[in-house]
């Protein structure tokens, strides 16, 4: 079922109100300034504004045209100086029905400037509330001394109109704050996500490598002494750590600084070969080998293209487990699985340890940037990872990652 598109669908006028929406506002308050002046001298629309006084009419005048212009030429600084444009505006309005001239179009100005006032006015709002209400009592005085038919319920009901326009004003303004607070907590809270982001990444980085480096260093000091002829085996593996390091800083690094749609396009041509991925976990194995550690690696199911997001967080737990190998279990037995499903992603790490032992200065689960980093890390993609001693010892960590394979 279709539905007739309204007139403001068609492109060349909805392309001319962007253009206009665009423009500065002191040109669209100048452009609507002129438009209501041209129209009070519309005779048609002699009949639609505002009118208190119903004096008996005078004729017009050049003091009559003056006060015309006085409530619609000071709309042109309606959002810039709100409250000196309700002061004219009202002035000119009070003196034009006091005086009994006939009403016109542009008397509608009071009520465009009480809603701008309302809406845009910053400084004084409470003093400016309380100066137009007493002016108004004091123009009712006046209107009735010079013999107004009009009682005190129509004063209060004009009064009450006028009140509702400014509240209408100050509902605008409370919407427009309270949408800019939105925006401010939102980036805030964006900001503060890539600043945690930047600093996983960091620490998955840098935490693996320097550590595989301190690894690798000390066992080739070790060998100075005891077998020399394999010490330099031991500081081209720390060499190699140091260029990978390296690599993968420089592919972070473009990464924080691509923007926008060519970000992808750039990281491809760039280095997008140097992204860490599923099929790299293979090269984080032999890095943990060359490094002491004696690490199993198998894969079961099919291997499949996944998205850029799952292989870099699969990656990423397969990298901090065998830090933490590392660091807390050195020389122990190491075995990393891979399973591949047909929606998700299993990743298994297991360190051994002694019998009803947890493995010495196991790391901490809760705090952090590690663990608890990849736990974020995975909670987002709607994984779950768990990691603990196991209960015949040792270590473990295990991650189950949702994901689609990515079609060709």
């Amino acid at each position: 079922m279709t539905f007739p598109q309204g007139p403001w669908s068609h492109p060349r006028l909805r392309a001319a109100l962007d253009r206009w929406q665009e423009q500065d506002a002191v040109l669209k308050d100048g452009v609507l300034a002129l438009t209501l002046t041209a129209l009070a001298f519309v005779p048609t629309l002699s009949g639609v504004g505002a009118q208190i006084g119903d004096l008996s009419e005078r004729p017009q005048d050049a003091l009559c045209i003056a006060l015309v212009l006085a409530q619609t030429l000071p709309l042109a600084a309606r959002r810039r100086w709100p409250a000196a444009c309700l002061v004219a505006v009202a002035a000119a309005f009070a003196a034009h029905q006091a005086l009994g001239y006939p009403t016109t179009f542009a008397s509608i100005g009071l009520y465009v400037a009480l809603f701008s006032a309302g809406a845009h006015q910053v400084r004084f709002r409470r003093g400016l509330a309380v100066a137009a209400s007493a002016g108004y009592a004091a123009l009712a005085v006046i209107l009735d001394r010079l013999g107004s038919p009009n009682d005190v319920p129509d004063y209060l009901a004009f009064g009450l109109i006028l009140a509702a326009v400014r509240l209408a004003g100050s509902s605008m303004r409370r919407r427009r704050t309270e949408e800019a607070e939105r925006r401010r907590l939102e980036a805030e809270a964006a900001s503060a996500a890539e600043r945690a982001r930047i600093a996983r990444e960091l620490h998955d980085v840098v935490t693996h490598h320097v550590t595989a480096m301190v690894v690798q260093a000390d066992a080739a000091q070790f060998l100075l002494t005891s077998a020399p002829d394999r010490a330099g085996e031991g500081m081209a593996a720390v060499s190699d750590t140091g260029r990978r390091a390296l690599t993968e800083l420089r592919y972070l690094l473009g990464v924080l600084e691509a923007t926008g749609e060519t970000a992808s396009a750039d990281l491809e041509r760039t280095g997008g070969d140097r992204a860490p991925a599923l099929g790299r976990v293979g090269d984080l194995v032999e890095q943990a080998r060359r490094s002491g550690q004696p690490v199993e690696f198998a894969e079961h199911g099919e291997r499949r293209p996944r998205g850029v997001d799952v292989e870099l967080a699969a990656y990423r737990v397969v990298q901090e487990a065998l830090t933490n190998a590392l660091k807390y279990a050195a020389g122990e037995p190491t075995r990393v699985v891979l399973r591949h499903g047909g929606e998700t992603l299993g990743i298994e790490v297991t360190t051994d340890g002694p019998a009803g032992v947890p493995a010495p200065r196991k790391p901490d689960l809760t705090g952090g940037r590690g663990l608890a980093g990849l736990r974020a890390r995975v909670r987002l993609l709607d994984g779950e990872l768990e990691a603990g001693p196991r209960p015949e010892g040792g270590f473990e960590v295990r991650a189950t990652i949702p994901s689609q394979p990515v079609q060709e």
